[in-house]
């Protein structure tokens, strides 16, 4: 019980913090859009990488820092083209939330009341997983956190160190299912076209830092 509670709590501290993958659940979960599967893939992608840490494999990383060096590179390329379309939808919502009317102005098709958007409105299922698919494997951090540090310490743990990755794994399912499903509560702030660009506004500042905070330790 005792690893038990430690990788539950290890495992909430590294990934309750605002990085890119957490904007993009709750910005989904926001928009009611593909929730489930999303959860599915964050939670299954973490149980993947905690596994891989606890047997040992995150020493291969550590053998070989030149595939971090890639991750960190295709990381920050992914991150800050992100924001920038974020920045574009802040900027001049168009596509699938908004439609010009004849005098050019645009005509919002927000969320609904509950915040869901509307059916035309929702975009196609695989390329949002493959963007929460990039978003979680193309981060450098990733490896770091879940497969490095939280390998070293389930070791720790000796016999007990799969019972510690349990916890873990369980600190992620219930983070991102709170993060998905308990988005739509904050619908009723996110009614208006407005509240939309903004959001899209700080998704846009958080991509873009997080991909440029990825490179400069490199380029300093």
């Amino acid at each position: 019980m005792t690893s038990m509670l430690s990788g539950l709590a290890l495992g909430l501290s590294l990934i309750v913090a605002i990085g890119a993958q957490n904007v993009f659940v709750l910005r989904q979960g926001l928009r009611r859009e593909h929730v489930l599967p999303i959860v599915l893939v964050c939670a299954l992608s973490d149980a993947i990488l905690i596994c891989v840490g606890v047997a040992g494999l995150g020493f291969l990383v550590e053998r070989a820092p030149w595939l971090l060096v890639v991750a960190r590179w295709a990381g920050a390329a992914f991150l800050i083209a992100y924001g920038l379309l974020a920045a574009r939808r802040a900027w001049r919502p168009s596509g699938d939330a908004l439609h010009a009317d004849p005098h050019g102005q645009a005509d919002a098709a927000p969320p609904t009341a509950g915040g869901a958007t509307t059916t035309a409105a929702r975009t196609r299922l695989a390329p949002t997983l493959l963007t929460v698919l990039a978003l979680t494997w193309l981060n450098p951090h990733v490896y770091l956190d879940t497969v490095l540090t939280l390998g070293s310490i389930a070791a720790t743990h000796g016999a007990a160190r799969w019972v510690f990755a349990a916890g873990a794994i369980l600190a992620s399912i219930a983070w991102f299912s709170a993060l998905g499903f308990g988005a739509r509560y904050l619908g009723r702030w996110l009614r208006t076209p407005r509240s939309w660009r903004i959001l899209d506004a700080g998704i846009a500042v958080v991509m873009v830092g997080l991909g440029i905070s990825l490179v400069l330790p490199v380029l300093a």
